[in-house]
């Protein structure tokens, strides 16, 4: 069995720091930081952003005009990148808030836009001001990409969005050139599908971005059970749409099960790259371990290592922490990690919650060797690449492996 060990955490950062340092490595994240100077008041019910303990965070104040001089200066000595995409808010250092709520992000959205030649991402449940983000849209075409957050137009809207616009002024916000994607999920029969019509109805340009919220911890259980709802009825809703055949693009994020199993054959071939021994020990999170019990049994000793830092149903090798590692390693003297799980906003070499392997190592005496072919750039290829909600129909809801692959058992130590 494995050992309970102490809570692996990163050294303070930001004793006796001014704030401003948190904005300038939010900046250097590619992040614009401006700040609420308060919580979140959309309270979302399923924000991933309830416990975030596992990472030091600043509470900056309200952002000025001073602060926001600061900022657009700082982004402007950068040099640009036409496929770089500046976020609005940051979310490394600080918590993340629809930042939409603030007075003047508007306009500072256009200032952005007006006093730069980069571009700029956000994200808002529907906090913009119509029709000034059409006509921004219209006036800078190519240099906004707007992920609304739709959630869903269903009766669940008030559940679990009782703050948030109101479906009436969402549509709005649909209606015209701004939203570059439209994000919404399953609950239960006839809510993902619906929405999808409706939005697509009123926009036939927009990405559909659809899929299943996955629970983490924090999150109150009544809607970690209605998001496992959800995930039930994804089958049968993704069947509705792809027999519908709307004219949007329509993507599916899938949970992390869903994505090894439409990537195994990539998988496989990277895990093959890597040269290993039998004898050599693997970490790997629940998805990549069953996939290569499938297809590379025996080949090497699979450590199967839970997202215990983020809870719930979570269930990702990129988001493994050193701090799950050490509450699964049990003798072994030395380890294999993809360098995916060390490559965080925190910095290079370093999980989400910014611990080292070198930290790792001085608290377990466990040695680490870092798989450097399996990155983020491997893994956001294999996440994309058959993002397509007909990829999802045609090789999982339909596929008769499926079966085989989520039947898998896996040792109560986690080793193979």
């Amino acid at each position: 069995m494995s050992t309970q060990l102490p809570i692996l955490q990163a050294p303070p950062i930001f004793r006796n720091k001014d704030y401003r340092d948190v904005l300038i490595r939010e900046l250097d994240g590619g992040k614009i930081p401006i700040s609420l100077g308060k919580t979140c008041p959309v309270k979302c019910e399923f924000c991933y952003e309830i416990d975030h303990s596992y990472r030091e965070t600043l509470d900056p104040p309200k952002t000025t005009d001073e602060d926001w001089k600061f900022i657009l200066d700082y982004i402007n000595k950068k040099p640009t990148d036409p496929m770089q995409y500046w976020c609005l808010g940051g979310n490394e250092y600080m918590e993340w808030t629809d930042l939409f709520l603030h007075p003047k992000a508007m306009e500072w959205v256009e200032d952005f836009l007006v006093s730069t030649d980069k571009n700029i991402t956000f994200f808002t449940v529907g906090y913009v001001h119509v029709p000034k983000i059409h006509q921004l849209a219209a006036k800078y075409p190519g240099r906004i990409n707007f992920e609304l957050s739709v959630i869903t137009l269903s009766e669940y809207r008030q559940r679990l969005m009782p703050h948030a616009p109101s479906v009436k002024h969402l549509l709005k916000v649909l209606d015209g050139p701004a939203v570059s994607s439209a994000n919404f999920y399953s609950f239960d029969a006839h809510t993902m599908s619906k929405d999808a019509e409706m939005i697509s109805t009123v926009n036939q340009k927009c990405v559909l971005w659809m899929g299943c919220l996955t629970p983490v911890k924090g999150i109150k259980e009544p809607t970690a059970d209605l998001m496992r709802q959800g995930r039930k009825f994804l089958p049968d809703e993704s069947r509705r749409l792809y027999d519908k055949g709307l004219p949007n693009v329509q993507t599916i994020q899938t949970e992390a099960p869903i994505t090894a199993f439409m990537n195994r054959k990539r998988i496989v071939s990277a895990f093959d790259s890597l040269e290993l021994e039998k004898k050599d020990t693997v970490v790997m999170a629940k998805s990549v371990y069953k996939v290569l019990n499938m297809y590379r049994k025996n080949r090497a000793r699979y450590l199967m290592v839970p997202n215990a830092t983020l809870g719930g149903d979570s269930d990702c090798s990129v988001l493994l922490t050193f701090d799950d590692i050490a509450r699964r390693v049990t003798t072994q003297k030395r380890i294999h990690v993809p360098k995916c799980m060390m490559q965080s906003g925190r910095g290079l070499y370093t999980d989400i919650g910014g611990v080292s392997p070198e930290q790792f190592t001085r608290k377990t005496g466990v040695k680490v060797t870092v798989l450097h072919k399996i990155d983020t750039r491997l893994a956001n290829k294999l996440l994309w690449r058959n993002c397509l909600l007909k990829n999802y129909v045609e090789d999982y809801v339909a596929n008769p492996l499926v079966q085989s692959y989520e039947s898998l058992s896996i040792p109560p130590d986690g080793m193979l």
